[in-house]
């Protein structure tokens, strides 16, 4: 039995389930990382081939694993401190933000040869592809988001911050970039087609907003602080807050699935939340156990799966653990 929010629970192996709601992820698979140690960062997924590359940022490697023989197939080494990552299906490129020496690597993805490189001012970290334009968005540095052409690897702009990005959100719906910069303790917002920013939305009520997720349809912001612990859902438009409800500590990923309104959150304190978002607010129907740790995520919506990156952990192999979504 343990303590959360003033309220006892008892909890099985998985989840804890004094929730409205059924469990919505069930753990199918765990593939043993077995070269793997410290930290993860993030996960990209190539959906034709069904391969998932995994930022092992405490190993300097990115390990490449296919989901269906449940194997690891590669690792691609000499990377220093991999953490963005993001997998270009119409050029069949992978590109790595390092956060070591802020390079931005382009690999052949499916020879995994190097194919280019952009050489950014240090901790190169969240990356974001745009289909339509085919720009890159990669953040980096004290203060940056670097704007690169993604068919010539090269930098053609760039956006100062008021300090380092974490998680950023591209909408084209409103012109806009949503930008989590927690060292200023506020959302930056810049305007697409002018690499501006336009606004600065000061964090009220929880501050070291890292993870963030959009639901473009509906104009909302879900934004994981860890001070205190909490998920805010903000208006997209005005920045102001629509709901904050508590959540597990040391959230790391957000993503938002349209098709049932759910969110997930998964943080380093060992526990998945999952919240429905009902149009007014969110609440919490499932707190799934993980590992400590275990913060990074991927959510890929139309295979109904949800991927988890333990590390190694008090005995345990890092692993890739998938779910599926209920």
């Amino acid at each position: 039995m343990f303590f959360y929010g003033g309220l006892n629970f008892t909890c099985n192996s998985q989840v804890v389930n004094n929730y409205a709601e059924k469990e919505r992820l069930s753990l199918v698979s765990k593939i043993i990382l077995p070269n793997v140690s410290g930290r993860i960062d993030h996960i990209a997924y190539n959906p034709v081939n069904h391969l998932a590359f995994i930022a092992a940022l405490g190993n300097n490697t990115v390990e490449v694993v296919d989901l269906n023989t449940k194997q690891p197939v590669k690792t691609i080494t000499g990377l220093h401190e991999p953490q963005g990552i993001v997998y270009i299906p119409s050029l069949k490129k992978l590109v790595v933000a390092n956060g070591d020496n802020g390079d931005c690597i382009f690999y052949d993805a499916v020879t995994y040869k190097q194919s280019g490189i952009v050489h950014l001012k240090g901790d190169a970290d969240n990356i974001r592809y745009d289909a339509a334009s085919q720009l890159l968005h990669a953040g980096y540095g004290e203060g940056g988001i670097a704007v690169i052409d993604a068919g010539s690897a090269k930098q053609i702009a760039d956006i100062p911050l008021d300090d380092h990005p974490e998680s950023f959100q591209l909408s084209k719906k409103q012109n806009r970039i949503y930008i989590n910069v927690p060292g200023a303790n506020e959302i930056e917002v810049v305007e697409l087609s002018t690499n501006k920013v336009v606004a600065r939305w000061k964090n009220i009520g929880a501050s070291s907003n890292f993870p963030m997720a959009l639901d473009e349809i509906n104009n909302r912001l879900f934004i994981g602080c860890r001070n205190p612990a909490k998920l805010r859902m903000v208006n997209a438009e005005t920045g102001k807050d629509i709901s904050m409800v508590n959540c597990s500590g040391d959230a790391d990923d957000v993503f938002y699935n349209g098709s049932d309104s759910l969110v997930f959150v998964s943080a380093g304190r060992g526990f998945i939340d999952v919240f429905r978002e009902n149009g007014k607010g969110l609440v919490q129907i499932n707190r799934i156990k993980t590992n400590s740790g275990a913060r990074t995520s991927l959510l890929l919506a139309s295979e109904k799966k949800f991927l988890l990156a333990v590390p190694a952990h008090a005995g345990n192999r890092a692993a890739l653990w998938i779910y599926n979504i209920e």
